[in-house]
């Protein structure tokens, strides 16, 4: 029988899957059935993540990783293939947010570190998933994590929208790329999401009244609200969907 969203025979790799989106994301695809690999920089986070992912029952392990260190993704994905055998599915989710700064104050310093970790740290994690892939001749599914504010306009924050809107050009361009080989490419594009790098806007009563208020749905998003659609995108459901950009953010969008 055709189970679409069963994803008990594949292995994920969720990059920054330690916390927030990307822990979310791994629930999911966990609750699913799917082994899942967390890779993060923070050993101890990592392995806070693998304890909240056992109660699923499938095979969880964490790795560490930097992703501006392309040696270090190498390293990183071989143990992590030879760990699980294969990796069907690659959710690259890790990314940094700066302060919001005025455009005319940013340090080109802070430029490149933004687009060190949130494009640079993307390709590489693609480039080894692809190439892993291709060895194998196998069908296979990447998803990157882009944002809102790569669509629009972000005043203070022109450097992670800059990276964001970059990301969905990739996203299209590996989707034109590798459909003929069964490779599907799409991207994420979460709303306003409590986590650890939304706390401290979050914490502004003004900024929550103001925010909210444009929400239809009336709340923040939560981690798990992205669990539903990586489990789709792992699974054999997905696989006519490629070059998308699919908005996650509770209507905020559409006011």
């Amino acid at each position: 029988m055709f189970e679409p969203f069963d994803l008990t025979d594949k292995v994920a790799l969720v990059t920054g899957g330690n916390g927030g989106i990307g822990l979310g994301m791994a629930r999911g695809l966990a609750a699913a059935g799917a082994s899942v690999a967390i890779w993060g920089r923070d050993v101890r986070k990592n392995a806070d993540a693998v304890d909240a992912l056992r109660q699923y029952h499938t095979r969880i392990a964490s790795f560490s990783c930097d992703v501006t260190d392309e040696e270090a993704v190498v390293d990183a994905f071989g143990a992590t293939a030879e760990r699980f055998g294969r990796i069907d599915s690659c959710f690259a989710n890790a990314g940094t947010a700066p302060a919001r700064i005025p455009f005319h104050d940013a340090p080109l310093d802070e430029w490149r570190r933004i687009v060190d970790v949130n494009l640079f740290g993307t390709v590489h994690v693609l480039q080894e998933t692809v190439r892993h892939l291709r060895a194998r001749d196998a069908a296979g599914s990447l998803v990157v994590t882009s944002s809102i504010v790569g669509l629009g306009g972000a005043a203070g924050w022109e450097h992670y929208a800059a990276t964001k809107a970059a990301l969905l050009a990739v996203v299209r361009s590996l989707a034109v790329g590798y459909g003929r080989h069964g490779i599907t490419v799409n991207a994420v594009l979460p709303g306003w999401v409590d986590t650890a790098l939304t706390s401290e806007a979050f914490a502004s009563e003004e900024y929550t009244r103001r925010v909210l208020s444009r929400h239809p749905i009336r709340r923040w998003g939560r981690p798990d609200d992205l669990a539903g659609i990586a489990v789709y995108l792992a699974s054999d459901a997905s696989a006519w969907h490629t070059g998308d950009a699919i908005v996650i953010d509770g209507g905020y969008t559409k006011f």
